[in-house]
């Protein structure tokens, strides 16, 4: 019987596996079923969610690897180049041979030199890589390059990061190894060769923004309005700019820019070389008058009262009385002579309280001045004048021709040319007049021979003159005598004429000279024919010296050093000549 015959219990081991078996709520079979096991449909999604978690602890390893690497290159491991770049210190110290750019050569190939110099340029190659041009001085400059190492050591990437972010015109202390580049550097002078960084230490650190950067200081100037302009002439001159942006689409400065930014302006490797050449200039003046006999003296700046009994004159506080500007050393020239001097020279500022507000015209510049004493004729005077000038030329040629072709490259001109020896040009004023009348434009056919001349009757002699001889360098000799000082000899032979002359270059004047009157009775005579008192304070004690003494004849002349330097260069303005101009509307810097 059925009831006799009863399925006999599960073993223990049968029973624990099924209630540990999970029970599927839609398996269509009885709990207690026997046999009963999962669906294919179940079977399913268990292998599914295996294989999603398999895949998110997969994604879950990878993630975890890559941030562990970025930790790494980020620098969250030890920087081992940690002491080979950073802010300099009084403890910093490279010893490897301190080399100058300009004397880099193959001989230092391979070898490990230090260099000091300014950020001119950098960019980043990467985040193991960076360029940076260093320059030295003037336009020496020369490519670094910093690469990080595998190891991380003498650079890591965080050295790299380091220097590509460096301000420019940063002052920096470099170790480099000296290697060729694959090929040669256009954008710097020392192009054969390049750095390889390996030591870097910040001296001292450029702005995070340039008030103007090289490439503007190093670029021509062409408005030389030196105080801030109006609105409507802001415009104008902002167009004229966006004119003067050459192919590197960079636009030029005004002058006042420049001398706002003293320190860039002077960095610019042209104005270096303008100061180069107007040192020259100094040197090669003194160094003929020396091999001439001249004695060089030192005349005061500060005088008691206006040297040329004009109005043209700076005056100032001294104690309980007033001072002046020397307008010229003039009078303590002649003494020098009078003092028993045969021959002299000083090389001085000069002070003109004249409001001109021109390319020509500066309130402070440095003369070049001589005088001596004449045997036989003033001639001597202006033969010894035209003698230090021709050798002041043919010595900038000769000495500064790597800093004449560098300024040619942003003021461009054309050779100044000299007369053959022997055949120097030396024309009268009236002869001058002459040529204007007979070959110049239109509106100079009636000039007088009574009368100076005026600068636009100056250029356009002085384009004939080069035109007809050849040359940018001449004399006018035989000034009418209204367009000279009362201290100008009268010509003995037609005192409508001195015995006096001006030099010329490219057609402006840059010397005035002749002879001088030694006699006191024709002195104070031609002091009052000029309308000034004899007696009158500084000129009293300027005629006194000849009467103390028995002077002999001598003459002079002044010369104009930023002149000689601007137009000898042909550059727009003399202001770019001076180390720092000083005009009617501007003292600083």
């Amino acid at each position: 019987m059925a009831a006799d015959n009863p399925t006999p219990p599960p073993s223990q081991p049968e029973a624990a596996a099924a209630a540990a078996k999970p029970l599927a709520a839609d398996d269509g079979a009885a709990a207690g079923e026997e046999g009963a096991g999962p669906s294919k449909k179940a079977l399913k999604k268990a292998e599914a969610k295996a294989k999603k978690e398999a895949e998110k602890a997969r994604r879950a390893a990878e993630h975890q690897a890559a941030q562990a690497a970025a930790k790494a290159a980020a620098g969250n491991t030890e920087d081992l180049a940690k002491d080979n770049y950073g802010e300099a210190t009084h403890q910093t110290k490279v010893d490897a041979e301190r080399v100058s750019l300009k004397k880099i050569g193959d001989e230092h190939l391979g070898k490990t030199i230090k260099v000091r110099g300014w950020v001119q340029n950098s960019r980043m190659q990467g985040a193991k890589m960076a360029f940076v041009e260093l320059r030295e001085e003037r336009n020496w400059a020369i490519q670094g390059v910093v690469a990080a190492s595998p190891e991380g050591k003498p650079v890591s990437r965080q050295m790299v990061k380091w220097i590509g972010g460096l301000n420019l015109e940063s002052y920096v202390l470099i170790e480099g190894r000296v290697e060729k580049p694959l090929e040669p550097v256009k954008s710097v002078r020392v192009s054969n060769y390049e750095l390889h960084i390996s030591k870097c230490y910040l001296i001292a650190a450029g702005p995070e923004v340039l008030g103007m950067g090289l490439v503007v200081a190093n670029k021509a100037v062409t408005n030389f309005d030196d105080e801030e302009a109006p609105q409507d002439v802001a415009v104008e001159e902002a167009r004229k700019a966006v004119e003067a942006t050459s192919l590197d689409n960079v636009p030029s400065a005004s002058m006042a820019t420049h001398l706002s930014n003293p320190a860039m302006h002077k960095r610019a490797p042209v104005q270096q070389a303008i100061a180069d050449v107007r040192m020259a200039t100094r040197k090669l003046f003194a160094e003929y008058l020396d091999a001439q006999g001249f004695n060089q003296f030192e005349p005061p700046c500060l005088i008691g009262a206006a040297s040329e009994g004009g109005a043209n004159v700076f005056t100032l506080p001294y104690f309980e009385k007033s001072a002046c500007l020397a307008q010229s050393p003039q009078f303590y020239k002649q003494i020098e002579i009078a003092g028993g001097r045969k021959r002299v020279y000083c090389i001085g500022p000069v002070f003109r309280a004249e409001n001109s507000n021109t390319p020509r015209h500066m309130t402070e510049f440095t003369g070049l001045d001589l005088e001596m004493e004449i045997e036989d004729d003033y001639h001597e005077v202006r033969d010894m004048l035209e003698g230090v000038l021709l050798y002041i030329f043919r010595g900038l040629a000769e000495r500064c021709a790597e800093q004449i072709a560098l300024i040619r490259t942003i003021y461009p001109s054309e050779d100044f040319l000299l007369p053959e020896a022997g055949k120097e040009v030396r024309l009268t004023f009236a002869e001058g007049q002459a040529l204007l009348r007979a070959e110049g434009p239109e509106e100079f056919r009636n000039v007088s021979d009574d009368e100076d001349m005026s600068t636009p009757q100056e250029k356009a002699l002085g384009a004939i003159v080069r035109n007809k001889y050849k040359t940018d360098f001449y004399v006018l000799d035989k000034f009418p005598e209204g367009a000279r000082p009362f201290y100008a000899l009268e010509d003995p032979a037609d005192p409508k004429v001195t015995n006096a002359f001006d030099f010329f270059m490219r057609g402006q004047e840059i010397l005035s000279g002749g002879q001088r009157i030694h006699v006191p009775s024709l002195l104070e005579a031609r002091i009052r024919k000029k309308g000034i008192d004899p007696a009158s304070p500084g000129i009293k004690e300027y005629v006194d010296v000849f009467k103390s003494a028995g002077v002999p004849p001598h003459g002079g002349g002044g010369i104009g050093l930023d002149r000689v330097v601007a137009w000898y260069l042909n550059l727009p303005s003399v202001h770019l000549a001076s180390y720092y101009p000083r005009t009617p509307k501007r003292l600083l810097p």
